[in-house]
C-alpha cells in the first residue's frame, strides 16, 4: 500500500467510526435500558431519565426523521422485546413518519403495530401529502392518551419535513413554496425553522400541546449543532413553561418569521403572498392553536441521544487508535457560506501542517450551500465542503501541504 493510499484508508476509517458512533442501533445500545420494567435513559443530565412502566397502560411510539424507522428499529431491539415477557398486558402501538428509502417491508412486519409511513419519496426533503396525513394520525395518537399511558417520541433531522400540520390559513402548496425558496436563496436551518414554525400546529410545541398522555419522552438524534431543542425538527416537543405571556411570544414568532423571509429578499414573493399574509395577521390576533398550552398533566421530557459532537469525539478516538494526532472542530452554530468555510478550513490546515505533532484534523458541522437558479445540484453539503477545500488549497503554494502529512 501506497502512502497516499494508506492515508486514504486511514481517512475512511476515521470518518466511519465518527458516522457509525452516531447510529441508532448504537446509541439506544449505549444510553437506553430495560431493567425489568423500568426504562432507563441516559443523555438527560448527570442522572438517568427513569420511567416504570409497570403502571401503564398503553405504550405509544409516534416520531418522524431520516434516522426515525432506525430509531424506531433499535427501541424494539433494546425496550419492546423483552417488555413483553416482563409485560405481556401492556399495549403498544404507534406511528412513525419516514423517508420511504429507510425501511423495508421487513423492518415493517417487524415493528407491527408501531406503523412504518412512507411520508416522502428519497431525496425530496419537502412537506408531502403522505407526511401530512402521517401527521394527523400522530397527531390523534397522542391525543387519545390518558394519564395511564406513556408516549415516546423518536425525532432526528430531516424531522421538519415529514411533520406536517398547516396553521389556520396555511395550506401544504404554501408549506413547499417556504422550504423551496428559503433552501433556494442559501437560507440555513435556523432561517427555515423560524419561518415555517409559526406556519404549523405541530412545530414548536404543538406535539407536545396535543398529547393527553401521563409522559411524553422525546428521544433525539440531532442534526442541528448547539442542540437547540426548539431546532431539532422545528421543537414538536419543546415547550416554554406556561406564562402570561404566551400569547406574545406566538407574535413575536410570527414577526421573527417575517424579519427572516425580509432578510432573504422572499416578503415580497408572490408565491409566498398568502403565507405573509397569514404571518401579518399573526402579529396582531394570535391563533389559539398556537398560544395554547400544554396539557397540565402531561409531564414532557426532551432527551438528547447523539449529536454532531459524539460523532467527532468517536472519529478523533479512532485516529488516536490509528497512531495519529490530531485537532478537532465541532461547531456550535450554522457556519455560514461553504466557499467562506472553505477558505477558513484550508487556512486551518496549513497552520496544522507546520506542526510537527499534529497530522490529522478532525471538523463536524453544517454550512450553507446556495443551490444554482437552474436544477437541484448532486451531492450535499459534505462533498460540497471537501471539493471546496481540495479547490482552496490547489490554488495556494503547492509546498503549504503535502498529501502525505495529513489527513
Amino acid at each position: 500500500m501506497t502512502p497516499t493510499e494508506q492515508l486514504r484508508n486511514d481517512a475512511i476509517q476515521i470518518w466511519r467510526e465518527g458516522v457509525d458512533a452516531v447510529t441508532p442501533a448504537r446509541l439506544f445500545r449505549d444510553k437506553v435500558q430495560l431493567d425489568g420494567t423500568r426504562l432507563a435513559v441516559e443523555g438527560g443530565g448527570p442522572e438517568p431519565i427513569e420511567i416504570e412502566l409497570a403502571g401503564v397502560r398503553r405504550l405509544v411510539v409516534v416520531g418522524a426523521g431520516k434516522a426515525a424507522a432506525a430509531m424506531a428499529i433499535a427501541l424494539r431491539q433494546v425496550v419492546l422485546i423483552p417488555l413483553a415477557t416482563t409485560l405481556p398486558a401492556i399495549e403498544i402501538e404507534g406511528w412513525i413518519n419516514a423517508p420511504e428509502d429507510t425501511f423495508s417491508l421487513e423492518d415493517v412486519i417487524e415493528l407491527g403495530a408501531i406503523h412504518l409511513h412512507a411520508a416522502r419519496p428519497p431525496g425530496i426533503n419537502s412537506p408531502t401529502e403522505a407526511a401530512m396525513l402521517g401527521t394527523q394520525r400522530i397527531l390523534e395518537l397522542v391525543g387519545n392518551c390518558d394519564q395511564r399511558d406513556c408516549v415516546i417520541c423518536l425525532l432526528s433531522g430531516g424531522g421538519s419535513a415529514l411533520l406536517v400540520a398547516p396553521a389556520a390559513g396555511v395550506n401544504l402548496a404554501d408549506k413547499q413554496a417556504v422550504a423551496r425558496q428559503v433552501a433556494a436563496v442559501g437560507g440555513n436551518i435556523e432561517q427555515l425553522n423560524a419561518v415555517r414554525r409559526p406556519l404549523s400546529q405541530v412545530k414548536g410545541g404543538g406535539l407536545a400541546r396535543a398529547c393527553r398522555a401521563g409522559r411524553l419522552l422525546t428521544l433525539i438524534l440531532s442534526d442541528v449543532l448547539g442542540d437547540a431543542l426548539d431546532t431539532i425538527a422545528s421543537g414538536p416537543t419543546t415547550v416554554p413553561p406556561p406564562t402570561a405571556k404566551t400569547a406574545a411570544s406566538t407574535q413575536e414568532n410570527a414577526s421573527r418569521a417575517l424579519s427572516v423571509l425580509d432578510e432573504l429578499g422572499l416578503s415580497g414573493s408572490p408565491s409566498l403572498a398568502g403565507v405573509v399574509g397569514v404571518l401579518q395577521q399573526q402579529t396582531q390576533f394570535p391563533t389559539r392553536s398556537t398560544s395554547r398550552q400544554q396539557h397540565p398533566f402531561t409531564l414532557v421530557e426532551n432527551v438528547i441521544l447523539g449529536n454532531n459532537a459524539d460523532a467527532v469525539d468517536a472519529a478523533g478516538v479512532k485516529a488516536v487508535e490509528l497512531g495519529y494526532r490530531y485537532v478537532m472542530q465541532s461547531a456550535q452554530k450554522v457556519e455560514g457560506d461553504v466557499l467562506q468555510v472553505a477558505r477558513l478550513a484550508a487556512d486551518a490546515i496549513e497552520q496544522l501542517a507546520s506542526q510537527d505533532q499534529i497530522n490529522c484534523w478532525i471538523s463536524g458541522g453544517e454550512p450553507t450551500v446556495t443551490l444554482p437558479p437552474q436544477g437541484s445540484g448532486r451531492g450535499g453539503r459534505n462533498q460540497q465542503l471537501a471539493l471546496a477545500v481540495l479547490r482552496e488549497m490547489q490554488l495556494r503554494k503547492p509546498q503549504a501541504i503535502s498529501s502525505h502529512d495529513m489527513v
